[in-house]
């Protein structure tokens, strides 16, 4: 049971590949030395970053120890060391875990660009929506195991018909990764604001109602005060709108490329 909302909003934060990156490497591509077995039959690296994951979904990133973990996992800490060196390997190991599917879609050439990087940037904002604690995580600098690979080969070879070159296609992917995130830092600081107040968006803004109809009456906000009713309501999704803007504008940029190829050719 969570005995509190996860904390995604401290003003500490975790970063990506700060562990003993060698060991890290290991582990996520399975190349290292396996531990004998031990007083605790079951546990396995698997087992643990499960139960590091669950710690944090349920109570934030900072309940998560090794220690902890072991307390969850029935036993002691230092059994865990055996397989994991430490919480900075086990972050690596539970982003990898969250951040990117065991087996990408296969069909790696079907559908257009613009279809895959919406179904991206989607389950990429669902991620972070089901793990709020991603967003204590500076992931400037991540590990690559296999799965995030896979994750990255699937989607680069179903945007590379845009005919962008090399570096533009991964810039693309950091661009889609970056608007997710500040839609998701959005949304999740909007749920954590109503769980800390007791209060609705609706009981929130509906509270300064008196003093706003006030400030529009003054005619100093004409702008503001001319915008239709409907719009501040919930039912507006600012996420697709945006992200469909974005995609836009990479269509122009991809029309434009193929018009100057065709002209080159023709010339």
């Amino acid at each position: 049971m969570t005995s509190r909302p996860p904390n995604s909003t401290s003003t500490s934060t975790e970063s990506s590949g700060s562990g003993d990156i060698g060991r890290t490497l290991e582990l996520l591509w399975d190349t290292g030395p396996r531990p004998s077995r031990g007083p605790k039959p079951g546990l396995s690296v698997d087992r643990i970053v499960d139960a590091a994951i669950r710690i944090a979904d349920e109570e934030g990133l900072d309940a998560v120890s090794m220690r902890r973990v072991a307390t969850d996992l029935g036993t002691g800490a230092m059994s865990l060391y055996r397989y994991i060196p430490g919480k900075a390997e086990l972050l690596d190991l539970m982003l990898d875990r969250v951040r990117f599917p065991d087996h990408p879609n296969d069909g790696a050439g079907s559908g257009s660009w613009r279809a895959a990087l919406e179904s991206a940037a989607r389950d990429a904002l669902a991620v972070h929506r089901r793990h709020p604690w991603l967003l204590r995580v500076n992931q400037s600098r991540p590990l690559l195991g296999p799965r995030a690979l896979a994750t990255l080969e699937h989607l680069l070879a179903r945007i590379r018909p845009m005919g962008l070159t090399d570096p533009e296609l991964v810039s693309t992917v950091v661009m889609i990764d970056g608007y997710v995130v500040g839609a998701a830092r959005t949304q999740v600081h909007q749920e954590e604001a109503a769980r800390s107040t007791g209060l609705t968006d609706a009981e929130f803004y509906g509270a300064q109602v008196p003093a706003l109809e006030k400030a529009m009456a003054t005619g100093a906000y004409p702008t503001l005060a001319s915008l239709s009713p409907d719009t501040f309501t919930a039912g507006f999704d600012h996420f697709e709108f945006g992200l469909g803007r974005i995609l836009d504008g990479l269509e122009m940029v991809v029309q434009q490329r193929c018009a100057a190829r065709e002209f080159s050719v023709d010339a």
